[in-house]
């Protein structure tokens, strides 16, 4: 019979090999209060114990060695020392502070409110994590560098929780979460351990799968990736630039995500395997690129310049894939040492000595990149700070935090961060509101491009300006920041109001004229008191978005109006082409000076959704049913297609024209039921014509005047009904 052995468990970092880790970076450490904290820690844990069977002030000495691995001050090994004991412990911040100064105290406190989340509603979980997590990161970085520690450790002895939804929770959440934040500022091994780690516990089938795969291309290529190797040291070595180069197998969550991403096989992966290029000098990186380059065929669309354009973690390297030797596609990774260290350790590889003491140097952080990697994150910190339900919050914030970014470029140099994805007029609002509401077009790269064209980085991106903010609505599906959409959504209440204003000065001026007044004669003021409004303005206002009725107000004005006054101004007003036409539709284009015409093939009325067509630089604008076939044409050239929408006006008081065309039985008075029919249902006819008369039938075009489109509706049926009547439809020519 067969023995199963559990696997040993490593043993735990002792006191003096974490002083001798940590004094062999910083040989100044304050052994005392490192020697005073590992007690201490053991101390107030005393017999409590983990899932894992061990005692449980092994996990915080084990965060601590973890942080160790990436030379970090004294100051927050002490606080991974502490980071439980006000959480798990009778020990309180006034405690820590006496004993072990404010700012590890602070540092302790930190880390333990980012822990007590963990307890939290499932429904709130996520979301009130990710808002503590920006706000806690915001003041000092050390306290997520603790964290992700502790959440690597966790997720070592993970396995040993023996309720499987606690540990797909946990699993999901170093996803979501974790990883992503790891990655935010550069920690790529911790990011790159904690997604192996959660992948083998939430599909370990996959993670199986993938794990057989490599291990059959490593005894078919294994070979093949030390010749090339070999190869690429040669040529630079030809070339005088000292370099090292090695393979490096990309990791199964890696090649778990390309599958879901690209919708591909394995055996479709080219690049299962990137080859590093470590050279001495920036200048060095550049020549290793050209001798690659003049070697191997390079494929375009691969290559990427995060060297003077780093990625906002920091991260700095030149990539490229050629088609290398025997045929392969090889990705090359080439970087500097320095920039190597970053890549790996990201924030956590700017800890040295500076003036006498050791830790965080910011100056040789902007050295390295440049950029702060937390800056997409503090903008966000005095709007979560100011209250406001987190729940709302998370989607802006993981766009902000999660997703890659796009580094594009002003005509002038000007480096503007957005996320991938973004478009123009994301571009046009990072620079300000007023280019934002005053764009009317764009040239990426020197060429005219559409506003829905998706920026890719390194874009040059120069934005045309208008005189006069003109904002469609339709803008905000054409962007993704929440600052463009926010300034697009306040342009468009305000543009809307004005418009609404415009309409019921309008309205009101013709319903008084029908009645052979005028409002330049008269105070609004009786008006303005019975419907409560402040002034002229808001009472224009409520007339145009049909709160109030331009009749109910020439009432108020002049309340003994005589009976044919009051039918002249209650008189339904046709839509047609000219002056009164902006009285019936709203929208974009509708500008000062546009001449707007109502389409014959498909005569528009009240209730049709309705779309306008201005060519280029015309001051004339046709309104068409958003079924016309005409539309057709305008397919490709959305700059010339505008929003629109009927008014309040048209849809409550007005009368259209519209055209049937009917099949009906060719016989004596049936063209006389038809008129009945129509007169009846409401309807008057304008004009009628028969043709393609046959013997049994005949077909007539009607036009007729209708209220709405559910007027016409109502008419069409009508007919329907009628036995003599074959078919009835609307007419577009």
């Amino acid at each position: 019979m067969t023995v199963k052995v559990a696997p040993a468990r490593p043993k735990m970092l002792r006191q003096f090999e974490l002083i001798d880790k940590v004094r062999s970076y910083d040989p100044t450490a304050d052994e005392a209060l490192l020697n005073r904290a590992y007690v201490y820690a053991m101390r107030m844990h005393g017999a409590q114990m983990r899932a894992s069977g061990d005692p449980y002030f092994a996990h915080p000495i084990e965060v601590a060695g973890i942080l160790t691995d990436y030379r970090l001050d004294t100051a927050t090994i002490v606080t991974a020392l502490l980071h439980d004991v006000i959480e798990d412990t009778p020990v309180t911040r006034v405690e820590i502070d006496e004993l072990f100064g404010t700012e590890i105290g602070e540092l302790v406190e930190g880390v333990t409110k980012l822990s007590k989340l963990e307890l939290s509603s499932e429904h709130l979980r996520q979301a009130e994590n990710l808002r503590k997590f920006i706000l806690a990161i915001s003041r000092d970085v050390r306290v997520l560098m603790v964290k992700l520690a502790d959440r690597l450790h966790n997720m070592r002895t993970l396995q040993f929780i023996t309720s499987p939804a606690k540990r797909e929770r946990i699993a999901r959440e170093t996803l979501d979460i974790y990883a992503p934040l790891a990655r935010s500022i550069g920690v790529h091994r911790i990011c790159t351990e904690l997604e192996e780690l959660a992948f083998a516990h939430l599909n370990p089938v996959a993670r199986d799968a993938i794990g057989r795969r490599l291990e059959t291309l490593r005894h078919d290529q294994g070979g093949a990736v030390s010749l090339v190797s070999q190869e690429v040291s040669a040529r630079l070595d030809t070339a005088s630039v000292p370099a090292r180069v090695f393979g490096r197998e990309k990791n199964a969550y890696s090649i778990w995500r390309k599958l879901q991403r690209k919708s591909i096989g394995f055996s479709q992966l080219s690049d299962i395997y990137a080859f590093r290029v470590i050279v001495d000098t920036e200048e060095d990186c550049y020549r290793a690129l050209g001798v690659i380059h003049r070697a191997w065929p390079s494929i375009p669309e691969r290559f990427k310049d995060f060297i003077s354009t780093p990625k906002r973690n920091n991260y700095r390297s030149l990539h490229t894939t050629v088609v290398g030797p025997k045929g392969m596609r090889i990705e090359m990774q080439i970087r500097t040492e320095a920039m190597d260290r970053v890549a790996e350790e990201g924030v956590a590889a700017h800890w040295r000595y500076k003036d006498r003491s050791y830790g965080f140097d910011l100056e040789h952080q902007k050295a390295a990149g440049g950029r702060d990697p937390l800056v997409n994150l503090r903008h966000l910190v005095q709007m979560l700070e100011h209250g406001g339900d987190a729940e709302e919050l998370v989607e802006h914030a993981k766009l902000e935090m999660f997703l890659d970014q796009a580094f594009v470029f002003t005509p002038k140099g000007r480096l503007v961060s957005l996320p991938r994805g973004a478009m123009p007029l994301d571009f046009a609002y990072a620079l300000h509101t007023d280019i934002g509401d005053t764009c009317i077009g764009v040239k990426i790269n020197g060429e005219l491009r559409p506003l829905r064209t998706v920026l890719v980085n390194g874009d040059v991106v120069e934005v045309i300006r208008g005189g006069k903010p003109v904002v469609p609505p339709d803008w905000r599906s054409i962007t993704v920041t929440g600052r463009a959409r926010s300034a697009i959504r306040r342009h468009i209440r305000q543009t809307e109001k004005e418009e609404f204003i415009r309409l019921g000065r309008a309205t009101i001026d013709q319903t008084f004229a029908a009645a052979d007044k005028s409002r330049k004669d008269v105070s609004l003021r009786p008006a303005l008191d019975r419907f409560a409004a402040a002034n002229e303005d808001e009472l224009f206002e409520a007339v145009g978005r049909g709160r109030v009725s331009p009749s109910q107000v020439l009432e108020a004005v002049f309340p003994g109006l005589k009976a044919d006054e009051r039918r002249a101004a209650t008189a339904r007003h046709r839509i047609e082409d000219g002056k009164s036409a902006k009285l019936f539709v709203r929208g974009g284009g509708l500008t000062s000076g546009v001449n707007i015409h109502f389409g014959d093939c498909c005569s528009p009325v009240p209730g049709d959704r309705i779309v306008g067509i201005q060519e280029d630089d015309s001051k004339a604008l046709t309104v068409h049913t958003i079924d016309c076939e005409r539309l057709a044409a305008y397919e490709d050239r959305e700059e010339v297609w505008r929003d629109l929408q009927w008014t309040p006006e048209a849809e409550r008081n007005s009368i259209a024209r519209a055209k049937l065309i009917a099949t009906i039985g060719n016989s004596p008075g049936v063209l006389g039921q038809v008129c009945t029919v129509i007169g009846e249902a409401g309807g008057n006819i304008v004009q009628l014509r028969m043709h393609h008369r046959h013997n049994d039938f005949c077909d007539v075009d009607i036009d007729v005047d209708v209220n709405d489109a559910r007027h016409l509706t109502h008419i069409a049926a009508a007919l329907r009904a009628n036995p003599s009547v074959e078919t009835v439809d609307r007419r577009k020519a």
